[in-house]
């Protein structure tokens, strides 16, 4: 009989790209530095009074993605400008977003996505993070490792 091969797979935070449009994030702190919540309910199941099941699929694809970045990334700067462009043209701030871990895991897209609200604003000694929120419209996930 033979025995099993364990694959060794390493992780590595500096081959995830993040791009904006044409620009790619930089600056990621240090612990969680994206997160992405799909929207909608998924699959959802109702259940009759007999004990008869149904099954529902929701079509929302959305996400919204969240950024955790160093105060000093030239991401955060790019992000309000986008915010201070959708404002001003009143919808014109969007664009595409691509994740895609370089190593073989998870590629996430949408073709329209805006960034939500400006960052909170906070400033002391130690450097604070800024958390920027971007909302996608129709999402696509690949990937294996969700």
């Amino acid at each position: 009989m033979k025995e099993a091969i364990l694959l060794v797979r390493t992780f590595d935070p500096r081959q995830v790209i993040i791009s904006l449009g044409s620009h790619i994030v930089t600056g990621y702190s240090d612990g969680t530095f994206i997160s992405i919540e799909p929207g909608g309910d998924g699959i959802v199941k109702k259940v009759g009074c007999d004990g008869e099941v149904g099954r529902g699929m929701d079509p929302d694809r959305t996400a919204t993605m969240t950024l955790t970045l160093l105060l000093v990334s030239p991401s955060v700067g790019f992000c309000h400008e986008q915010y201070i462009r959708d404002q001003n043209t009143h919808g014109e701030g969007t664009f595409p977003v691509l994740v895609k871990d370089l190593k073989g895991g998870l590629v996430f897209s949408a073709d329209t996505a805006w960034v939500v609200t400006p960052p909170t604003r906070e400033f002391d000694k130690e450097m604070p993070d800024r958390e920027i929120q971007i909302d996608c419209g129709d999402s696509t996930w690949e990937g294996d490792n969700w």
